[in-house]
């Protein structure tokens, strides 16, 4: 495996958040470096469990759509985040690229892969994670930090999964452990997705864990006529309560300051999300 070859894409932009909410979030004004700036822009690289969804896929709705409800406004997200994509994919299509291409001194990278890098089956996506998998993730790290900007790791986001006691399963395998063993020998700041989201799921047990994922009745909608059965992704609801997860986290562990985050008791109604 080649790391340092010339990547196919390098010429994609960066493709920022669509989404629209009632009080809207600030735009960033990127100032040259060094320079005073109106804003900091968190830059999310990941895959379809925190990616913007298109209409036609309504009402799947990635995490990340939700995060700028719980982030103030000099905060702007810029989710880069692509289904199917691992953090091998992802850097070999040249998206990370287009994020270090556009990031500045003082914006964030959050990086969440591995979902994908499980499917170790299709060698363009898979990965090991005691070898491969954190020497992409380092990728990423350097070249945040190269530009001045604040790398964060974010463990998997769990799937939703329950035993016969209804107990929630861990579904990520050695991937979450290797990303927290990585965060600490790089000092980079960790927020568990994959802890909390499957504490949540444990609370909420596993009938009322099918109103936060994509699980449709025949008919419910258009886009899915025969129903749905989704235990990866997210309806509106499940998208803003992982996004209020990563938000808590990233003020309880002094990522952002405590006035960067907001509504985190609040009620964030569904309609909130458009696509």
């Amino acid at each position: 495996m080649s790391l340092s070859r010339r990547h196919a894409a390098a010429s994609l932009a960066a493709v920022p958040l669509a989404l629209a909410a009632t009080t809207g979030t600030a735009q960033a004004r990127s100032g040259g470096r060094g320079k005073p700036r109106a804003g900091v822009t968190v830059y999310l690289a990941g895959d379809s469990t925190a990616a913007t969804k298109a209409a036609s896929a309504a009402p799947e709705t990635g995490w990340g759509m939700a995060l700028p409800f719980f982030l103030a406004d000099r905060l702007r997200v810029a989710n880069h985040a692509v289904n199917g994509r691992s953090s091998k994919s992802f850097y070999d299509e040249g998206r990370l690229d287009a994020i270090l291409a556009a990031i500045r001194p003082g914006d964030f990278l959050f990086i969440q892969f591995g979902h994908n890098d499980e499917k170790v089956e299709d060698p363009t996506r898979g990965t090991d994670p005691a070898t491969t998998y954190p020497q992409y993730l380092r990728l990423y790290l350097k070249g945040a930090r190269d530009r001045g900007a604040r790398p964060v790791l974010l463990t998997s986001v769990e799937r939703r999964k329950f035993d016969a006691a209804g107990t929630a399963q861990p579904t990520h395998g050695a991937y979450p452990d290797a990303m927290r063993s990585l965060a600490r020998a790089e000092g980079v700041p960790l927020i568990d997705v994959q802890a909390s989201s499957i504490a949540l799921w444990q609370r909420l047990g596993p009938e009322s864990t099918k109103g936060c994922f994509n699980w449709l009745d025949p008919g419910e909608w258009p886009s899915y006529p025969d129903g749905r059965q989704d235990n990866t992704h997210f309806q509106p609801h499940g998208a803003i309560e992982v996004a209020r997860l990563v938000a808590r986290e990233l003020g309880a562990r002094g990522v952002l300051a405590a006035s960067d985050v907001r509504r985190l008791g609040e009620a964030i109604p569904d309609s909130w999300i458009t696509w």
